[in-house]
């Protein structure tokens, strides 16, 4: 057996992909820019793709991609602070979207009519237990010292 061949051998869990990535990309001030994801422990990494389809399968057909060697993608990762490369991801959580406010109500409040004594007000009995409580509060703090 020859144990200098042995040695060169990578490990079993090292992917080093053969070939450029498909690399997703998003649009920026000056063109397009490589787009950086989270690990699930939160670390920043570069993310490539060994083929188009799982790309697609991972981000959406829309997703917009270039083609980058591994050596290229981690030169313009790590001054990002994505020291990272994961490759094939096979979870990607879905994009973060706004959720959009609702309207503001285009009706007027209704006016606020003269209760008649002895008429019950909600606004007023919580009002009482809250000033109810902070008294049984200062109470029991004095009492107890």
């Amino acid at each position: 057996m020859n144990h200098q061949q042995h040695a060169e051998d990578p490990e079993p869990s090292e992917r080093i992909p053969a070939g450029p990535l498909f690399v997703p990309v998003r649009p920026g001030p000056t063109g397009y820019v490589t787009r950086l994801f989270r690990t699930p422990l939160g670390s920043r990494t570069a993310v490539g793709f060994t083929t188009e389809q799982r790309l697609a399968a991972a981000l959406g057909p829309e997703q917009a991609w270039v083609r980058l060697a591994e050596p290229a993608l981690r030169a313009l990762a790590e001054p990002l602070g994505a020291a990272t490369l994961t490759v094939d991801p096979q979870l990607v959580a879905p994009a973060v979207r706004p959720v959009p406010a609702p309207a503001p109500a285009l009706t007027p409040a209704p006016a606020r009519r003269h209760r008649r004594l002895g008429e019950w007000d909600p606004q007023a009995v919580g009002a009482l237990r809250v000033a109810g409580a902070t008294a049984v509060v200062s109470c029991l703090s004095m009492w107890i010292g």
